[in-house]
């Protein structure tokens, strides 16, 4: 296959940036999207030229890291995948790509395609956790879960935290990521015993990091590569209303 990247290079985070074109071939259908910025790299480095630095790590889909905005959809043109599960098939031979950084104000650019997703890691600090002694491994019987509830907590337990949700909402919105967070202990037993302060502190430091509002525009569903279900976020509502509340009244 032989392409034309059109990809965002930015020296640093001061550094005003731009969309540089790099020709590359021999592109075989099969490599991955991060192989083929590997192949572009290695050729870039034997030019003399700086290569191009973008964020991965597992390349099984599973850690979130391979965060980039290809052809204007955040992890590119097939659903359900992140970049590195991304395959090169997807494309045509002589096709135009472009690849651009998340785009956000909680999300700034370090250089070229990465960004600063510490936002991300602040926001768990802030309750994503249990800190209450939970004791030894019970007996799977002796606490009662409905079994929605497990597979609604599993299926929130899912998010990677790779921010294509916050990439695609037009608002910037983290809500489907912190929704998730605060779901998949909400729904549980061991979760409620710190579940007020818990989504009161998660959302005001969503908040305080500068992400947007949710406009239900669903953008963040369709493009979650975990396919993380908007509910989460009416959960979070209905969380955050009841802890204010409860809050008002001590």
């Amino acid at each position: 296959m032989k392409l034309t990247l059109k990809i965002w290079r930015q020296k640093s985070a001061n550094d005003k940036g731009k969309i540089v074109n790099y020709p590359i071939d021999n592109i075989s259908p099969d490599m991955s999207f991060l192989e083929m910025l590997d192949v572009l790299n290695d050729q870039l480095v034997e030019q003399g030229e700086e290569p191009v630095a973008f964020d991965h790590d597992c390349r099984e889909g599973i850690c979130g890291m391979c965060s980039l905005y290809i052809n204007g959809r955040a992890h590119g043109p097939q659903s359900g995948v992140t970049t590195c599960q991304l395959h090169m098939r997807s494309f045509k031979d002589g096709d135009t790509i472009y690849i651009e950084p998340w785009r956000a104000k909680g999300f700034p650019v370090i250089k070229d395609l990465v960004v600063d997703r510490s936002a991300f890691d602040r926001i768990i600090q802030a309750g994503g956790y249990i800190s209450v002694n939970t004791g030894a491994a019970q007996d799977a019987n002796s606490i009662p879960v409905p079994k929605q509830d497990a597979d609604d907590a599993f299926a929130a337990a899912t998010c990677i935290g790779c921010g294509a949700c916050v990439a695609t909402c037009k608002n910037a919105s983290a809500m489907l990521f912190v929704s998730a967070k605060v779901s998949q202990f909400a729904l549980l037993p061991q979760g409620r015993v710190e579940a007020e302060q818990r989504v009161l502190n998660m959302v005001s430091q969503m908040d305080e990091e500068g992400f947007g509002n949710c406009t239900n525009t669903g953008a963040c569903e369709v493009e979650c590569p975990k396919g993380i279900s908007l509910s989460n976020i009416a959960r979070m509502n209905r969380e955050f209303m009841k802890a204010s509340l409860t809050t008002t009244e001590k």
